[in-house]
Protein backbone atom coordinates (compact mmCIF):
# COMPACT_ATOMS: atom_id res chain seq x y z
CA UNK A 1 0.00 0.00 0.00
CA UNK A 2 2.78 2.33 0.91
CA UNK A 3 4.59 1.67 -2.35
CA UNK A 4 1.37 2.41 -4.23
CA UNK A 5 0.99 5.74 -2.42
CA UNK A 6 4.62 6.57 -3.16
CA UNK A 7 4.08 5.70 -6.81
CA UNK A 8 0.96 7.89 -7.03
CA UNK A 9 2.77 10.73 -5.28
CA UNK A 10 5.67 10.50 -7.69
CA UNK A 11 3.29 10.37 -10.62
CA UNK A 12 1.42 13.48 -9.43
CA UNK A 13 4.65 15.33 -8.86
CA UNK A 14 5.84 14.34 -12.32
CA UNK A 15 2.61 15.52 -13.92
CA UNK A 16 2.75 18.77 -12.00
CA UNK A 17 6.28 19.39 -13.16
CA UNK A 18 5.35 18.57 -16.75
CA UNK A 19 2.39 20.92 -16.67
CA UNK A 20 4.49 23.65 -15.13
CA UNK A 21 7.08 23.21 -17.85
CA UNK A 22 4.39 23.31 -20.53
CA UNK A 23 2.90 26.56 -19.27
CA UNK A 24 4.71 29.74 -20.36
CA UNK A 25 5.90 32.03 -17.62
CA UNK A 26 3.54 34.87 -16.74
CA UNK A 27 3.58 37.28 -19.65
CA UNK A 28 4.94 39.87 -19.69
CA UNK A 29 7.67 39.76 -17.12
CA UNK A 30 10.39 41.68 -19.00
CA UNK A 31 10.67 44.53 -21.53
CA UNK A 32 8.92 44.19 -24.87
CA UNK A 33 10.72 45.24 -28.04
CA UNK A 34 8.93 46.75 -31.04
CA UNK A 35 11.14 46.83 -34.13
CA UNK A 36 10.27 49.65 -36.54
CA UNK A 37 11.50 49.51 -40.12
CA UNK A 38 11.82 53.28 -40.46
CA UNK A 39 13.86 56.08 -38.93
CA UNK A 40 12.96 58.02 -35.78
CA UNK A 41 10.50 60.82 -36.44
CA UNK A 42 8.87 59.15 -39.45
CA UNK A 43 5.13 58.34 -39.27
CA UNK A 44 5.64 54.62 -38.51
CA UNK A 45 7.98 55.54 -35.67
CA UNK A 46 5.54 58.13 -34.29
CA UNK A 47 2.59 55.74 -34.26
CA UNK A 48 4.67 52.86 -32.92
CA UNK A 49 5.68 55.02 -29.96
CA UNK A 50 2.08 56.07 -29.29
CA UNK A 51 0.92 52.46 -29.15
CA UNK A 52 4.07 51.33 -27.37
CA UNK A 53 3.56 53.88 -24.59
CA UNK A 54 -0.02 52.74 -24.16
CA UNK A 55 1.04 49.08 -23.98
CA UNK A 56 3.74 49.87 -21.44
CA UNK A 57 1.27 51.61 -19.13
CA UNK A 58 -1.26 48.80 -19.38
CA UNK A 59 1.19 45.90 -19.05
CA UNK A 60 3.52 47.43 -16.47
CA UNK A 61 6.74 46.69 -18.37
CA UNK A 62 8.94 48.89 -20.57
CA UNK A 63 8.18 48.83 -24.30
CA UNK A 64 11.34 49.65 -26.24
CA UNK A 65 11.19 51.03 -29.79
CA UNK A 66 14.06 49.67 -31.88
CA UNK A 67 14.47 51.52 -35.18
CA UNK A 68 16.01 49.46 -37.98
CA UNK A 69 15.42 51.44 -41.18
CA UNK A 70 16.33 49.95 -44.51
CA UNK A 71 14.91 48.44 -47.72
CA UNK A 72 11.31 49.53 -47.16
CA UNK A 73 10.99 47.79 -43.81
CA UNK A 74 12.60 44.51 -44.91
CA UNK A 75 15.54 44.80 -42.50
CA UNK A 76 13.24 45.13 -39.51
CA UNK A 77 11.05 42.30 -40.76
CA UNK A 78 14.06 40.00 -41.10
CA UNK A 79 15.12 40.89 -37.55
CA UNK A 80 11.75 39.90 -36.11
CA UNK A 81 11.43 36.78 -38.25
CA UNK A 82 14.67 35.50 -36.72
CA UNK A 83 13.94 36.67 -33.15
CA UNK A 84 12.79 34.28 -30.40
CA UNK A 85 9.05 33.61 -30.78
CA UNK A 86 8.33 34.29 -27.11
CA UNK A 87 5.98 37.26 -27.31
CA UNK A 88 8.61 39.86 -26.48
CA UNK A 89 9.54 41.01 -29.99
CA UNK A 90 7.15 42.57 -32.50
CA UNK A 91 7.44 44.15 -35.91
CA UNK A 92 5.75 47.51 -36.45
CA UNK A 93 5.47 48.00 -40.17
CA UNK A 94 3.53 49.50 -43.00
CA UNK A 95 1.09 47.07 -44.55
CA UNK A 96 3.15 47.33 -47.73
CA UNK A 97 5.74 45.05 -46.14
CA UNK A 98 3.21 42.26 -46.70
CA UNK A 99 1.12 43.57 -49.59
CA UNK A 100 3.78 45.01 -51.95
CA UNK A 101 7.32 44.03 -50.92
CA UNK A 102 6.86 40.29 -51.62
CA UNK A 103 6.12 41.17 -55.26
CA UNK A 104 8.64 43.92 -56.04
CA UNK A 105 11.65 42.23 -54.42
CA UNK A 106 12.85 39.15 -56.28
CA UNK A 107 14.22 37.60 -53.09
CA UNK A 108 13.53 38.30 -49.42
CA UNK A 109 15.53 36.78 -46.53
CA UNK A 110 12.26 35.62 -44.93
CA UNK A 111 8.88 34.28 -46.00
CA UNK A 112 6.20 36.94 -45.33
CA UNK A 113 3.45 34.31 -45.13
CA UNK A 114 5.17 31.52 -43.21
CA UNK A 115 7.49 33.42 -40.87
CA UNK A 116 4.98 35.82 -39.32
CA UNK A 117 1.67 35.86 -37.51
CA UNK A 118 -0.47 39.02 -37.76
CA UNK A 119 -1.02 40.58 -34.35
CA UNK A 120 -2.97 43.83 -34.69
CA UNK A 121 -3.71 46.88 -36.80
CA UNK A 122 -3.12 50.34 -35.38
CA UNK A 123 -4.06 53.12 -37.79
CA UNK A 124 -4.87 53.91 -41.39
CA UNK A 125 -4.92 56.91 -43.67
CA UNK A 126 -5.82 57.56 -47.27
CA UNK A 127 -3.69 59.29 -49.86
CA UNK A 128 -4.59 62.49 -51.67
CA UNK A 129 -3.69 63.23 -55.27
CA UNK A 130 -2.18 66.72 -55.24
CA UNK A 131 -0.92 69.10 -57.91
CA UNK A 132 0.82 72.50 -57.95
CA UNK A 133 -1.56 75.41 -57.48
CA UNK A 134 -0.79 76.64 -61.01
CA UNK A 135 -1.47 73.26 -62.61
CA UNK A 136 -4.40 73.71 -65.04
CA UNK A 137 -6.31 70.54 -64.08
CA UNK A 138 -8.37 70.99 -60.93
CA UNK A 139 -9.97 67.53 -60.83
CA UNK A 140 -9.18 63.96 -61.79
CA UNK A 141 -11.53 64.19 -64.76
CA UNK A 142 -9.65 67.24 -66.04
CA UNK A 143 -6.33 65.50 -65.37
CA UNK A 144 -7.36 62.41 -67.32
CA UNK A 145 -8.68 64.51 -70.19
CA UNK A 146 -5.42 66.48 -70.37
CA UNK A 147 -3.32 63.30 -70.22
CA UNK A 148 -5.31 61.79 -73.07
CA UNK A 149 -5.16 64.94 -75.15
CA UNK A 150 -1.36 65.17 -74.85
CA UNK A 151 -0.05 61.68 -73.96
CA UNK A 152 3.25 61.60 -72.10
CA UNK A 153 3.36 65.29 -71.23
CA UNK A 154 2.00 65.10 -67.67
CA UNK A 155 4.12 63.58 -64.89
CA UNK A 156 3.25 61.80 -61.67
CA UNK A 157 5.91 61.68 -58.98
CA UNK A 158 6.17 58.93 -56.37
CA UNK A 159 8.18 57.79 -53.39
CA UNK A 160 9.85 55.17 -55.56
CA UNK A 161 8.90 52.36 -57.91
CA UNK A 162 6.45 50.00 -56.25
CA UNK A 163 5.38 52.45 -53.55
CA UNK A 164 1.64 53.06 -52.96
CA UNK A 165 2.06 56.56 -54.41
CA UNK A 166 3.24 54.88 -57.61
CA UNK A 167 0.92 51.89 -57.82
CA UNK A 168 -2.33 53.74 -57.07
CA UNK A 169 -1.68 56.13 -59.96
CA UNK A 170 -0.77 53.19 -62.22
CA UNK A 171 -4.15 51.71 -61.28
CA UNK A 172 -5.83 55.01 -62.18
CA UNK A 173 -3.98 55.13 -65.50
CA UNK A 174 -5.02 51.59 -66.38
CA UNK A 175 -8.66 52.25 -65.60
CA UNK A 176 -8.88 55.57 -67.45
CA UNK A 177 -6.41 55.16 -70.30
CA UNK A 178 -4.49 58.25 -69.24
CA UNK A 179 -0.84 58.29 -70.31
CA UNK A 180 1.42 59.95 -67.75
CA UNK A 181 5.15 59.84 -67.08
CA UNK A 182 6.24 58.24 -63.79
CA UNK A 183 9.01 60.09 -61.94
CA UNK A 184 10.25 58.04 -58.96
CA UNK A 185 12.07 59.72 -56.08
CA UNK A 186 14.32 58.27 -53.40
CA UNK A 187 13.14 60.92 -50.95
CA UNK A 188 10.15 63.23 -50.90
CA UNK A 189 8.95 64.77 -54.20
CA UNK A 190 6.97 67.48 -52.38
CA UNK A 191 9.43 70.32 -52.95
CA UNK A 192 9.58 69.61 -56.68
CA UNK A 193 5.80 69.35 -56.87
CA UNK A 194 5.30 72.72 -55.19
CA UNK A 195 7.93 74.19 -57.48
CA UNK A 196 6.18 72.82 -60.54
CA UNK A 197 8.95 70.43 -61.63
CA UNK A 198 6.44 67.55 -61.46
CA UNK A 199 2.71 67.72 -62.04
CA UNK A 200 1.04 65.33 -59.59
CA UNK A 201 1.78 63.28 -56.50
CA UNK A 202 -0.23 60.78 -54.48
CA UNK A 203 0.64 61.94 -50.96
CA UNK A 204 -0.44 60.47 -47.60
CA UNK A 205 -3.18 62.66 -46.15
CA UNK A 206 -1.24 63.27 -42.90
CA UNK A 207 1.44 65.18 -44.82
CA UNK A 208 -0.68 66.21 -47.78
CA UNK A 209 -3.41 68.03 -45.91
CA UNK A 210 -1.11 70.75 -44.48
CA UNK A 211 0.03 71.51 -48.04
CA UNK A 212 -3.57 71.80 -49.19
CA UNK A 213 -4.85 73.82 -46.24
CA UNK A 214 -1.81 76.09 -46.47
CA UNK A 215 -2.52 76.89 -50.11
CA UNK A 216 0.68 75.28 -51.38
CA UNK A 217 -0.99 72.51 -53.40
CA UNK A 218 -4.39 71.64 -54.84
CA UNK A 219 -6.24 68.43 -53.99
CA UNK A 220 -7.67 66.53 -56.96
CA UNK A 221 -8.98 63.38 -55.26
CA UNK A 222 -8.78 61.23 -52.13
CA UNK A 223 -8.10 57.48 -52.15
CA UNK A 224 -10.43 56.48 -49.29
CA UNK A 225 -13.86 54.89 -49.62
CA UNK A 226 -15.54 58.12 -48.54
CA UNK A 227 -14.55 61.77 -48.67
CA UNK A 228 -12.19 62.89 -45.95
CA UNK A 229 -13.95 64.97 -43.28
CA UNK A 230 -11.22 67.62 -43.49
CA UNK A 231 -11.78 67.91 -47.26
CA UNK A 232 -15.51 67.38 -47.87
CA UNK A 233 -15.35 69.11 -51.26
CA UNK A 234 -12.61 66.83 -52.59
CA UNK A 235 -14.06 63.77 -54.39
CA UNK A 236 -12.78 60.25 -53.95
CA UNK A 237 -11.03 58.39 -56.74
CA UNK A 238 -13.90 55.89 -56.67
CA UNK A 239 -16.28 58.65 -57.70
CA UNK A 240 -14.36 58.74 -60.98
CA UNK A 241 -13.39 55.07 -61.19
CA UNK A 242 -15.78 52.84 -59.20
CA UNK A 243 -13.91 50.48 -56.89
CA UNK A 244 -10.64 52.40 -56.95
CA UNK A 245 -10.02 52.77 -53.23
CA UNK A 246 -6.87 52.15 -51.24
CA UNK A 247 -5.80 53.03 -47.71
CA UNK A 248 -2.34 53.00 -46.21
CA UNK A 249 -2.30 51.26 -42.82
CA UNK A 250 0.10 50.14 -40.12
CA UNK A 251 0.18 47.00 -38.03
CA UNK A 252 2.08 44.71 -35.70
CA UNK A 253 3.40 41.26 -36.56
CA UNK A 254 5.28 38.62 -34.56
CA UNK A 255 7.35 35.56 -35.37
CA UNK A 256 5.09 32.72 -36.51
CA UNK A 257 5.65 30.43 -33.52
CA UNK A 258 4.68 33.06 -30.93
CA UNK A 259 2.23 31.46 -28.44
CA UNK A 260 -1.34 32.08 -29.56
CA UNK A 261 -2.59 33.20 -26.10
CA UNK A 262 0.02 35.96 -26.05
CA UNK A 263 -0.85 37.10 -29.58
CA UNK A 264 -4.55 37.12 -28.69
CA UNK A 265 -3.91 39.16 -25.57
CA UNK A 266 -1.71 41.67 -27.39
CA UNK A 267 -4.32 42.03 -30.12
CA UNK A 268 -6.98 42.79 -27.50
CA UNK A 269 -4.69 45.40 -25.95
CA UNK A 270 -4.10 47.12 -29.29
CA UNK A 271 -7.82 47.12 -30.08
CA UNK A 272 -8.37 48.69 -26.67
CA UNK A 273 -5.67 51.27 -27.44
CA UNK A 274 -7.37 52.28 -30.68
CA UNK A 275 -10.56 52.97 -28.72
CA UNK A 276 -8.82 54.99 -26.02
CA UNK A 277 -10.17 58.57 -26.30
CA UNK A 278 -6.82 60.27 -25.71
CA UNK A 279 -4.85 58.06 -28.08
CA UNK A 280 -7.58 58.18 -30.72
CA UNK A 281 -7.59 61.98 -30.59
CA UNK A 282 -3.84 62.14 -31.03
CA UNK A 283 -4.09 59.90 -34.08
CA UNK A 284 -6.94 61.93 -35.59
CA UNK A 285 -4.99 65.12 -34.96
CA UNK A 286 -2.47 63.63 -37.40
CA UNK A 287 -5.25 63.29 -40.01
CA UNK A 288 -5.26 59.53 -39.53
CA UNK A 289 -7.78 57.05 -38.21
CA UNK A 290 -7.28 54.61 -35.31
CA UNK A 291 -7.83 51.09 -36.53
CA UNK A 292 -8.36 48.25 -34.06
CA UNK A 293 -9.26 45.04 -35.91
CA UNK A 294 -9.31 41.34 -35.10
CA UNK A 295 -6.55 39.13 -36.47
CA UNK A 296 -8.97 37.65 -39.00
CA UNK A 297 -9.93 41.10 -40.25
CA UNK A 298 -6.27 42.01 -40.50
CA UNK A 299 -5.59 38.91 -42.60
CA UNK A 300 -8.48 39.80 -44.90
CA UNK A 301 -7.11 43.33 -45.41
CA UNK A 302 -3.65 42.00 -46.28
CA UNK A 303 -5.19 39.61 -48.79
CA UNK A 304 -7.36 42.29 -50.42
CA UNK A 305 -4.53 44.82 -50.79
CA UNK A 306 -2.02 42.19 -51.93
CA UNK A 307 -4.38 40.95 -54.63
CA UNK A 308 -4.68 44.47 -56.05
CA UNK A 309 -1.05 45.49 -55.75
CA UNK A 310 0.36 42.19 -57.05
CA UNK A 311 -1.81 42.45 -60.17
CA UNK A 312 -0.44 45.93 -60.92
CA UNK A 313 3.15 44.93 -60.17
CA UNK A 314 2.99 41.88 -62.43
CA UNK A 315 1.23 43.77 -65.24
CA UNK A 316 3.89 46.53 -65.20
CA UNK A 317 6.80 44.17 -64.42
CA UNK A 318 7.93 46.38 -61.54
CA UNK A 319 11.10 45.30 -59.69
CA UNK A 320 13.37 47.21 -57.34
CA UNK A 321 16.30 44.79 -57.10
Amino acid sequence: MRSRIQWLTALCLGLACSLAAAQPAAWPNKPIRIVVGFAPGTPPDIFARLYGDYASKQLGVPVVIDNKPGTAGNLAADTVAKAPADGYTYLYNLSTGFTINPYIYSKLPYDPQKDFVPVATTMRQGLVLIAPTKFPAKSVKELVAAAKAKPGTISHASYGAGSPSHLIVEWLKDETGAEMIHVPYRGSPVADLIGGQVDTLMEPIATGYPLISGGRANALAYSGETRHPAMPDVPTLSEVVPGLTMMSWHGLWAAAATPAPIVTRFNALMVQASKDPDLAKRIRDLNSEPLGLTQAEMVAMVRRDADIYSRIVKAKNIRVD
